[in-house]
């Protein structure tokens, strides 16, 4: 329960910042250029807070919390405008002061990622030693060379100081097909130098897991033991008579050391009955479930519905990563181009089928994400605002009408043509936006509701 209150909290919090950072680029730009503002709207619907300010502007916050808006004077939407103010009419603006109030919205969400980046790098993050924990058995890691107890010291030349730090560059690597070098220290002391040759990873295997899931590398693990935390209620342990501190000790005939062998005892006995053997308060007892059958990636594998008790990373494992004042105004403005070229690469590839559409997360997806950051800590919360922040940007800016690039593709068609498109085409073009807009946010749900089934 808690975890979904921090659910909705995050999203809502993440969501109405982010969109309040948007719009107040559309209304800021405005203001400048003479245009004059009616509305600023954080939500949609009926307001739950409104009051007016100075030249008459209704400021509001209103109770659906997906979108926002900034109205204008214009005589498209009201032809009854006095004349006295119809000069301040957005659409008898010029050409380049409508594009720069429309561009100022993704403009602004860029900015504020920059930001938010600046200010985490230079805090700082804590992270974990880029020391190679495990190597998968015949993985792209394995035949690179890694092994276990390396510690990566440059990934393409790049510094590397914690396990995280260039999973992002990695995954863009991986959508460009390149292969990567990466220098290690190995357990003896010695340099070495592996290859990653991300080109060999499916194109549609490509996820947030690239790392582990298609590179096959793992950071540094502390050894988990199989003690159950936490129990779903509606799953195999909750409805048996496992009790959260029960330590897992046998899965049917095989003996349980870790968290580990847990899992891979558990994996294959998808629908199957079997005999759980367990410690409680110095006590031996056996409890019979039968673990649920669960498909990932196209694979049948049994779930039980329990999770491990923490476990705290060793003093001698952690690092706290941290960039001065110019260092990081160099980092941030980099980690805002490189996730942008990312998304749209992304996106481009999506369209084209050649990477997976389960890559599109909606709503439900980014409330959990939203969560799980709040409650890891302010530095992990501003991470995850840049990044969709950075999202929000890009993707207003895709020539789709009723978004930001639609309205800039129609100015475009205005500086060619030397007039503004006919009403039937603008018409025509909200129609498809709308069609559009559907179509990829029940995607975006359906992703989300797989996620969570799963």
């Amino acid at each position: 329960m808690n975890d979904f209150l921090f659910s909705i909290a995050g999203f809502i919090l993440a969501i109405g910042l982010l969109v309040a950072v948007h719009e107040f680029g559309h209304f800021w730009v405005a203001r400048r250029l003479g245009v004059k503002v009616l509305k600023f709207s954080i939500g949609f619907g009926r307001p739950l807070w409104s009051r007016v300010g100075r030249d008459g502007i209704e400021y509001a916050i209103a109770a659906l919390p997906f979108g926002g808006y900034v109205k204008m004077l214009d005589e498209t939407e009201d032809e009854n405008i006095p004349e006295h103010e119809a000069h301040r009419a957005f659409n008898r603006q010029a050409l380049w002061k409508r594009t720069a109030v429309v561009v100022a919205g993704p403009l602004f969400n860029f900015l504020f990622a920059f930001v938010a980046y600046w200010f985490v790098f230079m805090a700082g993050i804590d992270g974990v030693k880029p020391i190679v924990g495990a190597v998968v058995d015949g993985s792209l890691a394995e035949r690179g060379g890694f092994k276990v107890g390396d510690e990566i010291l440059k990934i393409d030349g790049k510094a590397t100081r914690s396990w995280n730090e260039h999973r992002l560059y990695l995954f863009n690597r991986a959508l460009a097909r390149n292969s990567v070098p990466v220098q290690v220290r190995t357990q003896e002391g010695e340099i070495a130098l592996r290859r990653l040759h991300l080109d060999a990873v499916p194109l549609r295997e490509l996820d947030a897991g690239l790392l582990e899931n298609g590179i096959g590398l793992y950071g540094y693990i502390p050894e988990i033991p199989p003690v159950i935390g936490s129990i779903q209620e509606d799953s195999p342990a909750g409805r048996s008579a496992l009790r959260v501190g029960d330590r897992i000790v046998a899965m049917g005939d095989k003996r349980i050391e870790n968290w580990r062998g847990l899992v891979d005892a558990v994996r294959p006995l998808a629908g199957r009955s079997t005999i759980v053997t367990l410690e409680r308060s110095n006590q031996r007892l056996e409890v019979r479930l039968r673990p649920e059958p669960v498909e990932v990636r196209d694979t049948t594998i049994g779930r039980i519905g329990i999770s491990p008790k923490p476990v705290s990373i060793p003093e001698e494992y952690r690092v706290h990563v941290t960039y001065g004042p110019v260092d990081a105004v160099a980092k941030s403005a980099g980690s805002v181009w490189v996730m942008s070229v990312l998304t749209l690469k992304m996106l481009a590839k999506i369209v084209t089928l050649e990477v997976s559409a389960k890559n599109i997360s909606g709503p439900l997806t980014i409330a959990q994400f939203a969560g799980d950051s709040v409650q890891v800590g302010w530095d992990r919360f501003f991470l995850f605002l840049a990044i969709v922040s950075i999202s929000l940007g890009v993707l207003n800016l895709l020539p789709i009408p009723v978004l930001d690039g639609g309205h800039l593709l129609y100015y475009a068609m205005e500086a060619v043509t030397g007039g503004p498109p006919s009403k039937q085409v603008l018409l025509w073009g909200q129609q498809i936006g709308l069609a559009m807009l559907f179509a990829l946010m029940s995607l975006a749900f359906y992703n989300d509701i797989v996620r969570l089934l799963q």
